[in-house]
């Protein structure tokens, strides 16, 4: 049963990820299982354009982590995987591809030969993702695997559309929308990112008719919607403009009289408290053009080029234009002055285009009867939200929801549900294609050219993906789902979005608890991208370092809501783990081919730590000691599991399997195994407790815990085919205190024997002579008992409790103190370089007092610099105090 010499974990963890998904044991039956509880969430589905990055690897390794603890609890657990068919991304991809290959647009094709071309292009593409994520050992269940244009998807789109929409809370109206003019579409207020941006503002001199010589002066960030106002506005409590109340100004540029209005829209205390007014392009003046009727005239089109309205401009981009209209205002003594001003620029989230405010004809979806109900689930605490903190964000946006523009002007997505009548204008709005208008019969009718936005079929994922609006096994026994994990950047987009349409279309919510991971970061916590270079692949990084470890790096970082700095060394030590735990196997498989056992028999694997067996009459102290951990481990992974605290479960099992096990457990198991007595019996203990520690760990590292069991472990006709679905090690009877109290004690005496070796500079391999003396009866009773380990772990020969104490060093503890025997000789050098080191403090502590003790010197000095000197001077006379008492030991 040899394992081989190095750890290669790209041998086989492919081998583990394609045999998981066929041996289906993340296929959980569609039905309720008696005495099981049910755990279940769906995946954030990612783009169908995307490929793994490592902020999807560190959720669903957080989800893995989570859903395969629950697997091995006995939890009916199932984890529904699937992707988004994301609209705006996936058409600008195949755009793209189609103008690059074939010099084509989509109007060249027209829109089902270009969807044809999608749907194509998904199906050669769009699965890269899923075979990363299978690839990592996500255990989500493959055989249930989504697509928002599924079908069955499909139709629940469509039935939330027109249940909303017979409710009155979708709507058609001309609003003033965000529009990309990259993008061809209209973009929720969620899709446009506003960033500080350094601009001007820009003063302008507006003729007031009939006075002559009197001007307005307004100010604008945009001159170029100049030639689209339709009006001039005061503040109706402004006294500077009262005489210009009912009057009419001349639009410079354009010679078009327009009215003074009064309106709160003006605000006395901003510019020259006098605003131009375009309705048709920004969306307060949208609003006040409502309150007086003022008329639309539109100067910027949707390619955000000038229009017809623009005369002499028409046809220019609107920031060319902006700098021609800037010219002749210049020219004709118009423009008063410029300033500097910092704006507040949005750009289309997914092209970074400046998004353009236009008024158009489009759908909308009324929000706030849809928010009351969502704020309520998380107020009552029907849905938890980790960290706490996230919630007050979640309701800060939800109390001042505005309604949501739900169409998009894309081919590629869900189309909306709407056929208008030519004959007599009715909109139709159906589950099923009409055959004719609903309203008078015409037969001339055509469905409505939009697509929903992709957020509209992913506010429906919990339960869409589960058989809505069908009520399916699957349905009622995974709905609500238990948990959704992901990130803060969707909290809006999606999370809200979902808690809204689960309670409007289920009746209840759709997920009991949210859980927020942070970013990923780099080792100086910066924000990754491509331009400043410091990106990390995912799979590049697996193929150096494994899954397991990259997973574990991950996780240790992962505290609820923190950002994660993730660098080389971290996946390094992370590897350096498994290399630990692949040796630690290594020797334990070595000793049980020595001892002829070939592997563990297990057939019913333990559901809790027991205690171990009795050797030779009596019980190590080592195996009551680390059963005792391992209990502690277990209990406390539970705590840190319950409560998605993952950076705690790593610290967990590394602290277990490196320091408790390898350690100390495996070394004393070196000296048991080498002492001949009942070798056998201690190398099965061991085997025992590994295989409960590969259990421990199987959750944050599958790969490296499956390849082990297997080889540690001969089944029975009980003992699961993969540890992916044997018990998760509980609690039991194992917990010994008195075993805890008694092992740190010969810890104590190990590491202060070690230390010894150091300070004196006692060669690594060379054999010390030295003696133990302890203070109390329990002390004595230990060492007594444990003297053995402590002579094999401080690689030396020490005699307990002398009748004289012998020349050498000593340390002294609470219960016990240690010595090194030394030659006069060895005692003399150490007594010159303990001298020297003295005499060095005592030089740098009296110079640091008399800083300290100078008053200009301290009130002068930063506080930083005053405080670093009264720490180092702690020091220093902490070090003092230590070197006086290793030179009394000396007998100096």
């Amino acid at each position: 049963m040899t394992l081989e010499k190095v750890y290669e974990p790209q041998r086989f963890e492919p081998r583990w990820a394609e045999a998981w998904i066929a041996g289906g044991y993340f296929t959980p039956p569609e039905k309720k299982q008696d005495g099981r509880e049910v755990f279940s969430l769906v995946i954030p589905p990612p783009n169908v354009t995307g490929s793994l990055h490592i902020g999807h690897m560190l959720e669903h390794t957080e989800i893995d982590a989570t859903i395969r603890w629950r697997r091995m609890r006995g939890d009916q657990t199932l984890w529904l995987p699937g992707q988004d068919h994301a609209g705006i991304a996936t058409q600008m991809v195949v755009e793209r591809a189609l103008w690059e290959n074939e010099k084509l647009t989509r109007h060249d094709l027209g829109r089902e030969e270009f969807v044809r071309r999608v749907w194509q292009w998904k199906e050669q593409y769009g699965g890269t993702i899923i075979r990363q994520m299978k690839r990592i050992g996500a255990s989500c269940d493959w055989t249930r695997n989504r697509f928002t244009l599924d079908p069955g998807l499909s139709r629940a789109v469509r039935e939330t559309f027109v249940r909303l929409y017979e409710k009155g809370l979708i709507y058609r109206g001309e609003y003033m929308v965000n529009w990309c003019p990259r993008c061809h579409t209209a973009l929720s207020d969620l899709e446009v990112v506003h960033e500080e941006t350094a601009g001007n503002l820009w003063h302008i001199r507006y003729p007031v008719k009939d006075m002559p010589g009197r001007f307005v002066t307004v100010a604008t960030t945009r001159p170029e919607t100049m030639l689209g106002d339709t009006a001039v506005c005061v503040n109706p409590d402004d006294e500077r403009y009262r005489d210009l109340h009912g009057r009419t100004v001349v639009l410079p540029l354009m010679n078009r009289e327009i009215p003074v209005i009064t309106d709160p829209l003006a605000d006395p205390k901003f510019g020259t408290g006098v605003v131009k007014v375009t309705p048709a392009h920004d969306p307060n003046d949208f609003e006040a053009g409502r309150r007086h009727n003022l008329p639309h005239v539109v100067v910027i089109g949707l390619d955000a080029r000038m229009t017809e309205a623009a005369g002499a401009y028409a046809e220019l981009d609107r920031f060319e234009a902006r700098k021609r209209v800037l010219a002749d205002l210049e020219a004709q003594g118009l423009l008063e002055k410029t300033e500097a001003y910092t704006l507040s620029a949005g750009r289309c989230q997914r092209c970074k285009t400046i998004v353009e405010p236009l008024v158009s004809t489009q759908w909308f979806c009324r929000m706030k009867p849809l928010a009351e109900p969502a704020i309520r689930a998380v107020e009552d605490g029907r849905i938890r939200i980790v960290p706490e903190n996230y919630a007050k964000t979640y309701f800060e946006w939800m109390y001042n929801i505005r309604d949501w523009c739900v169409s998009r002007q894309l081919w590629w997505g869900h189309r909306i549900p709407a056929w208008h009548c030519a004959a007599c204008g009715h909109t139709t709005v159906s589950r099923e294609d009409p055959a004719a208008c609903a309203r008078c019969g015409s037969t001339d009718i055509t469905q409505d050219p939009d697509v929903l936005d992709t957020w509209f079929s992913s506010g429906l994922w919990p339960f869409s993906t589960l058989g809505w609006p069908d009520e399916t096994e699957d349905l009622k026994t995974y709905y609500p789902t238990t948990l959704l994990i992901t990130g803060f950047d969707i909290l809006f987009f999606w999370v809200a979005r979902m808690i809204m349409l689960g309670i409007e279309c289920t009746g209840d919510i759709p997920f009991r608890t949210v859980y927020i991971h942070g970013l990923v970061r780099d080792a100086h916590r910066q924000k990754m991208s491509k331009t400043k270079g410091n990106t990390i692949d995912p799979l590049e990084v697996i193929e150096q370092y494994g899954t397991d470890a990259v997973r574990f790096a991950l996780l240790r970082g992962a505290a609820p809501g923190m950002d994660i700095a993730l660098s080389e060394e971290r996946m390094a030590s992370s590897r350096a783990f498994a290399n630990k735990i692949w040796n630690a196997a290594r020797f334990l498989f070595m000793q049980m081919e020595k001892a002829g056992l070939e592997q563990l028999a297990l057939d019913a694997p333990p559901r809790h730590v027991n205690r171990p067996r009795t050797i030779a009459g009596a019980v190590p102290l080592e195996d009551r000691w680390i059963r005792h951990k391992l209990n502690e481990a277990a209990a406390r992974m539970e705590q840190a599991q319950l409560n998605y605290r993952y950076h705690e479960a790593a610290d967990i099992v590394w602290t277990f399997l490196w320091d408790d096990f390898c350690d100390w457990y495996v070394e004393i198991k070196k000296l048991r195994v080498q002492q001949g007595a009942e070798p056998r019996a201690h190398v099965e203990t061991m085997a025992e407790t590994f295989e409960l520690a590969l259990r421990l760990l199987h959750p944050l590292m599958p790969f490296i815990s499956e390849e082990l069991w297997q080889r540690l472990v001969r089944k029975g006709p009980q003992t699961p085919e993969s540890i992916c679905i044997a018990p998760y090690p509980q609690a039991g009877d194992a917990a010994d205190e008195q075993a805890a109290s008694e092992f740190a004690l010969v810890q104590a005496m190990v590491t202060a024997a070690r230390a010894l070796r150091a300070d004196n500079k006692v060669d690594p391999g060379a054999r010390v002579e030295g003696w133990i003396e302890t203070l109390s009866p329990e002390s004595a009773a230990v060492a007594s008992a444990a003297l053995d380990i402590v002579n094999a772990l401080a690689g030396g020969g020490f005699e307990l409790n002398p009748a004289a104490r012998p020349a050498g060093v000593r340390r002294a503890a609470a219960d016990f103190a240690v010595g090194l025997k030394l030659s006069g000789a060895q005692i003399d050098s150490i007594r010159q370089r303990v001298e020297k080191r003295m005499a060095e403090l005592e030089k740098v502590i009296a110079s640091s007092r008399k800083q300290l003790g100078s008053e200009s010197f301290v009130a002068k000095a930063p506080a930083h610099v005053v405080d670093g000197i009264r720490e180092k001077l702690a020091s220093y006379e902490k070090e003092l105090a230590e070197q006086q008492a290793v030179l009394a030991e000396l007998g100096a």
